[in-house]
């Protein structure tokens, strides 16, 4: 997608972005996390088509964002515009992951994972289904 304008993300772009802006929340990028990132884009078909050339750019974009001071209100406006509805619980799942893939949910995590599924709409049941799952996908 190297036409596309500077608030421009693919669908695919807008779901790295979320699982970076998790594993960032905390300010403290761990290795699990990355390890997570990278493995669910090597691995899942949503990623099939994804050009990893993007992935440093759609992580400074999270970063840009992140200093400003309603760069998390940005961000979302960002995914809302690019990311079709049917993705969303994907977002929320991969988001999960990335955030249990350490074996400890931090307090800013939380907060963000919270505010996900606040503005992807998702359902309350649907939420805790996906949570249980990356709660049993990451156990030690």
């Amino acid at each position: 997608m190297p036409d596309s304008p500077p608030n421009q993300l693919s669908s695919q772009d807008c779901l790295v972005a979320l699982m970076i802006a998790v594993s960032a929340s905390d300010e403290n990028l761990r290795t699990s996390e990355l390890v997570k990132i990278q493995s669910s884009i090597n691995m899942l078909p949503v990623f099939a088509e994804y050009d990893i050339d993007r992935l440093k750019e759609t992580a400074q974009v999270v970063f840009d964002l992140f200093e400003q001071e309603d760069g998390l209100d940005a961000l979302f406006g960002l995914i809302r515009d690019n990311l079709p509805e049917r993705l969303f619980e994907t977002a929320y799942a991969l988001a999960c992951d990335v955030a249990a893939a350490d074996g400890a949910l931090h307090e800013p995590e939380l907060r963000l994972l919270e505010e996900i599924r606040y503005e992807l709409n998702i359902d309350r049941l649907h939420a805790a289904a996906i949570e249980r799952g990356s709660r049993a996908r990451h156990v030690t």
